[in-house]
């Protein structure tokens, strides 16, 4: 959370307000009011000092900005859209799956632009080396004759990293990205580089074709908060989308948050309020997919060989935290982790033949799931 002697963070980029302010930092800098925010430059001038639910108000404003500006280039895709804001303002990473020609580079370059950080793309090719991405030493030779060796920074070290068609390498290029995914640092010989912070990875990749391919390994699927699958566009959608893109004329986009905004805007979402009953339902949806837990359903038993671990249900409850304070709301209910269940679940079950042999994929056996298990109720109150 954010220390009270911290700086104001600067406005957002195209905004005369202020990014949103953690409430922690509202607590304690006014100990007599839980929900006064500090004031900032702006408020101290007028001596009106903002309280969370402005805070949040604003907040839910700025990503409303953030979804206008992606639709002047890409034509619907709405849950994909907000999925990827939840990832971004929980410090999650994001692997895209979807057949060639549905945006999925498009969308990600075009997110990069409204948001005032940097942006590198790497095209995995099956020749690409792990230094190639995390960087490498070279040895130099100052003026004095000695020799030295000075570390060149890879694509890696950026904001927003678009892993493009990230199962066309190999499995050692890909556990490149693991470290720096987990840990937010590269580690080159003795050495430990910090990655800049934000830091976020978006991984491409095609479902269909398996040839020349090298599948994730499961440990790397795991770091990923959401997979998320793009489908293909509606009649109507397709039609807009014809129409937009043979007119020739590109769309120019407004940068909306900047770095530092993002940083404060991932401190706002992590205070929204996770009551008990909420996370009973994350773990109890958790544990019901693995087959060797006594909660799970017969179904599961019979057509899964391994379940979710506790990573996605912390992944369920970040999630739903960001769809709340997208919505304006102070605490995440039930229908949040609905919400966001199938792309936190769908790449952390393993189904077997059997599942194959009945047409039964990780998406059906989830949905079945969100259908069984039933949201805890609140204890009724008896009389003494």
């Amino acid at each position: 959370m954010t220390d009270p002697s911290s700086p104001t963070p600067p406005p957002v980029v195209n905004q005369p307000a202020t990014p949103p302010v953690s409430p922690k930092t509202a607590a304690s800098a006014n100990p007599p009011a839980a929900n006064t925010a500090p004031s900032t430059p702006n408020a101290a001038a007028s001596g009106k000092p903002r309280n969370f639910a402005d805070v949040l108000r604003e907040f839910a404003e700025h990503q409303q900005r953030m979804r206008d500006e992606l639709g002047k280039v890409i034509v619907g895709q709405s849950d994909t859209i907000e999925q990827l804001l939840a990832a971004i303002f929980t410090r999650g990473h994001c692997l895209l799956e979807g057949v060639p020609g549905l945006a999925k580079t498009l969308m990600v370059s075009t997110l990069s632009e409204i948001l005032d950080v940097t942006f590198k793309r790497v095209q995995f090719t099956p020749d690409l080396m792990p230094s190639d991405i995390t960087g490498t030493q070279v040895l130099e030779e100052d003026e004095s004759g000695r020799r030295l060796f000075r570390f060149v920074e890879g694509p890696i070290f950026t904001n927003i990293l678009l892993a493009d068609e990230i199962n066309r390498t190999p499995p050692k290029t890909q556990a490149a990205l693991l470290e720096a995914m987990q840990e937010r640092q590269v580690s080159i010989g003795r050495d430990t580089h910090a990655l800049p912070d934000p830091f976020f990875t978006i991984a491409t990749q095609n479902p269909v074709e398996q040839e020349g391919t090298y599948p994730l390994p499961e440990a790397q699927l795991d770091r990923f908060m959401f997979n998320i699958r793009i489908d293909y566009p509606t009649a109507d959608e397709e039609e807009r989308i014809l129409t937009a893109t043979t007119r020739g004329e590109a769309p120019t986009v407004n940068k909306v948050l900047s770095a530092r905004a993002i940083l404060t805007c991932q401190k706002l979402v992590s205070s929204i309020a996770a009551g008990p009953l909420v996370i009973r339902y994350a773990s109890q949806l958790v544990r019901a997919t693995r087959p060797s837990d006594e909660s799970a359903p017969d179904y599961v038993r019979e057509l899964v060989d391994w379940g979710a671990g506790p990573r996605a249900g912390q992944n369920l409850i970040a999630g739903a935290k960001a769809i709340a304070a997208m919505n304006g709301r102070f605490n995440i209910e039930p229908g949040d982790i609905q919400r966001i269940a199938l792309p936190v679940l769908r790449h952390r079950i393993a189904t077997n033949f059997q599942a194959q042999a009945e047409g039964m994929d990780t998406d059906a056996i989830v949905k079945r799931l969100l259908k069984d298990i039933a949201v805890p109720e609140p204890p009724k109150m008896t009389k003494s």
